[in-house]
C-alpha cells in the first residue's frame, strides 16, 4: 500500500501561537482514498530544515505532502525548500501569472510584484489551481519518482485544493485500488482501563480489521478500521466485529461515528416527549451549553439555572436552608434538592443537577476538591451519585458535565 509523510510548515505553529488543523484533515482524506500516512512532522519557515524535512522524509515513503508556506511574503520558502530537497530550480508558469491578474482583478485589487513569487514552481512540477485564493499548489517529481505535493497554508483554501486537485491525482499516480472504512463506537460510564478488560482479546484478531482505543475526559471511542479493495467490502468487514464489541459493551454506546452524548440524549427525551431542566453549580452552564448545542434541543430542553451562591440555590430552586447548613452546599442531599427544584420550576419531566468543588481552592479533608455530586430527579424516583475527579478546574467541570449527561443518558 502507498505511503506517505506529511509535513507541516510554519514557524508560528512551532511555537504554540496557532493549531496545526491541516494536518489531520489531510491525513483523514488520505486515509479515505486508501494512502497510508507513516509520519507527521512539522518545519518552522527556513529553507534548509524545510529542504532537509524533505529529504529525510522521501527515504521512507512514496511521497511528501506539506501545507503552509506558499504565500508572496519573504518567510514563504516551501518551494525553495522543495527545489533544494529534489535538487532542481524554479521557473514561473505563466499560466498562473494570468490566472492570478483575472483574480485580483476581480475583487478590485492591484496585484503586487511579490505575488508574482508564487507562480515560481519547482521545474517540471504539476500545477495544482487554487480557485480560493492566490496561493496555488504543486506537485513536484524527484528522478525516482518519489514526489513531494504542496499545498497552501490556509485551511479553506488547502481543503479545496486537497479534494478536488491533489487527491484524484494522488490516485492515478498510485494506482491505489484500496479503500479504508473508519467506524466509531463512542462510550460513555466505562473507563478506558475496563473497556480494555472487556475487549482485549478483540485487539489480537489481526490487523485487518483493526481495533483502536482513544480515551477523552469522560467518554472513550473504540475505533474500528478495515482496508479493502471497496467501500462496501471494508463495511462488510466491519460489521462482525462491530457486533462482538456492542455485545461486549453494552449499555454503554451512545452512538456511533458522528453522533455525540448531547444527540442522544435529545434523541431519547424526544422519543419520551419529555422536557428537561438543568440545576448547575460547579459545571457553571456547561451541561446546558452541551444540550442546546443540538439542532432542535428546543423542543425538550426547557432550561437551566446556574445557582453558584447558597442564597441562588435557595431562591431560584427552593433548596431548604436547613439543609445547605446540615449537609452543606456539596452533598446529595443539596444536589437532590436542585433536581427537585429545577423539575418544579421549569414544569419539566426530568431534571439535572450538579453541584461540587471544581477547585482550585475550597476543598477540605471531608470534601477535597475534584469531589462533585450529581442528581436526577423525575415524577417516579430520583437517584444521586458522587464521584471523584482528578485535574485542574477546567478537568473537573469537563469531567463533571461528561459525568451527567452520562448519568442522564444511562435513566433515559
Amino acid at each position: 500500500m502507498p505511503c506517505v509523510e506529511i509535513i507541516a510548515v510554519g514557524t508560528e505553529l512551532l511555537l504554540g501561537q496557532l493549531v496545526d488543523t491541516n494536518t489531520p484533515f489531510i491525513a483523514q482524506c488520505l486515509s479515505d482514498a486508501g494512502i497510508d500516512v507513516h509520519a507527521m512532522h512539522t518545519a518552522g519557515d527556513n529553507r534548509a530544515r524545510i529542504a532537509s524535512a524533505i529529504r529525510a522524509a522521501l527515504e521512507r515513503a512514496d511521497g511528501v505532502i506539506t501545507s503552509g508556506g506558499l504565500g508572496p511574503t519573504v518567510d514563504d520558502v516551501t518551494r525553495e525548500g522543495v527545489c533544494d530537497a529534489l535538487g532542481i530550480d524554479c521557473e514561473r508558469d505563466e499560466a498562473t501569472i494570468e490566472r492570478m491578474e483575472r483574480f485580483f482583478a476581480s475583487i478590485g485589487r492591484p496585484m503586487r510584484e511579490n505575488n508574482r513569487k508564487q507562480a515560481d514552481m519547482p521545474r517540471g512540477s504539476v500545477v495544482l489551481e487554487n480557485p480560493r485564493g492566490t496561493a496555488p499548489g504543486f506537485v513536484a517529481s524527484r528522478s525516482d519518482g518519489r514526489f513531494v505535493a504542496c499545498l497552501p497554508g490556509v485551511p479553506h483554501e488547502m481543503k479545496t485544493m486537497l479534494v478536488e486537485r491533489l487527491v484524484p491525482w494522488l490516485r492515478e499516480r498510485l494506482a491505489t485500488d484500496e479503500r479504508i472504512v473508519t467506524r466509531v463506537l463512542h462510550v460513555t460510564g466505562l473507563g478506558e482501563s475496563e473497556i480494555d478488560h472487556r475487549i482485549d482479546d478483540l485487539f489480537r484478531t489481526g490487523e485487518n480489521p483493526k481495533v483502536a482505543l482513544l480515551a477523552h475526559r469522560g467518554t472513550c471511542d473504540v475505533k474500528i478500521m478495515a482496508k479493502a479493495p471497496s467501500d462496501a467490502r471494508a463495511t462488510e468487514m466491519i460489521a462482525s466485529l462491530e457486533a462482538q464489541l456492542r455485545e461486549r459493551l453494552q449499555g454503554h454506546i451512545f452512538g456511533s461515528d458522528e453522533e455525540t452524548l448531547p444527540g442522544a440524549i435529545l434523541e431519547r427525551l424526544q422519543a419520551r416527549g419529555w422536557r428537561l431542566a438543568v440545576a448547575e453549580s460547579c459545571t457553571g452552564g456547561r451541561i446546558a451549553a452541551a444540550i442546546t448545542s443540538v439542532p432542535g434541543a428546543s423542543t425538550v430542553f426547557a432550561g437551566d439555572v446556574v445557582a453558584y451562591e447558597n442564597g441562588a440555590k435557595t431562591a431560584l430552586l427552593g433548596v431548604a436552608p436547613e439543609i445547605i447548613a446540615e449537609h452543606g452546599a456539596v452533598s446529595e442531599e443539596t444536589a437532590v434538592a436542585m433536581a427537585v427544584g429545577a423539575c418544579r420550576r421549569f414544569g419539566a419531566d426530568i431534571a439535572l443537577a450538579t453541584t461540587g468543588v471544581a477547585g482550585p481552592d475550597g476543598g477540605t479533608e471531608e470534601k477535597p476538591v475534584g469531589l462533585v455530586w450529581l442528581a436526577l430527579a423525575w415524577p417516579d424516583g430520583k437517584r444521586s451519585l458522587s464521584m471523584k475527579f482528578p485535574g485542574d478546574r477546567e478537568d473537573v467541570q469537563v469531567r463533571a458535565t461528561q459525568a451527567a449527561l452520562s448519568l442522564l443518558w444511562g435513566i433515559l
